[in-house]
């Protein structure tokens, strides 16, 4: 019973923490959600932010993911409305893991790894909103570094949903600056 009590206080103070303002409350006064991602990389986002708030999930390659409670859109769009989406890429998979019985091999390969990681950071629009219900903000890791974002109340695949790119998206063979 105590601890059926401790996961209602829990998931309490969760949900309470959803309802708070957030930090720039009068920029922010819009229809509030979570933060999610869809990736159409063949890197994972090993994590992301937007406008500083934590996306909390790792994303694979070609997934979805994210959940980071909560993203608020201002009541009203205005032109030129951006967010900053920072992220860090890495390594979707590995088929050479050497294992953890030999450490210096391990090692080794953990530090090859972690070499391929790569910090991005771009301020993306948000597209015009304007006379629709707002759910939180969704972020597409697009190939090249590119970053598409909506704050849709329609799930992704269904018709409305603004962004139709397929999921798994061949990165070019140059990418356009």
């Amino acid at each position: 019973m105590k601890i059926r009590h401790y996961l209602v206080i829990l998931g309490a103070l969760l949900l309470t923490g959803c309802s708070q303002p957030a930090a720039k409350a009068e920029i922010r006064s819009g229809g509030g959600g979570t933060i999610v991602a869809i990736n159409h990389t063949k890197w994972a986002i090993n994590h992301f932010s937007v406008d500083g708030q934590s996306g909390i999930d790792i994303i694979g390659p070609y997934q979805g993911g994210g959940g980071g409670c909560c993203y608020g859109v201002p009541a009203k769009w205005r032109p030129g409305m951006t967010v900053k989406v920072d992220w860090e890429t890495g390594v979707g998979y590995s088929m050479d893991f050497p294992g953890y019985a030999d450490e210096q091999k391990f090692l080794s390969w953990a530090k090859k790894i972690k070499a391929q990681n790569k910090q991005h950071s771009a301020v993306v629009p948000v597209p015009d909103y304007t006379g629709q219900k707002t759910c939180g903000i969704t972020v597409h890791f697009m190939p090249c570094d590119e970053v598409k974002v909506t704050t849709s109340c329609v799930s992704p695949g269904r018709p409305g949903y603004p962004i139709n790119e397929p999921l798994q998206m061949p990165e070019p063979k140059v990418c356009p600056k």
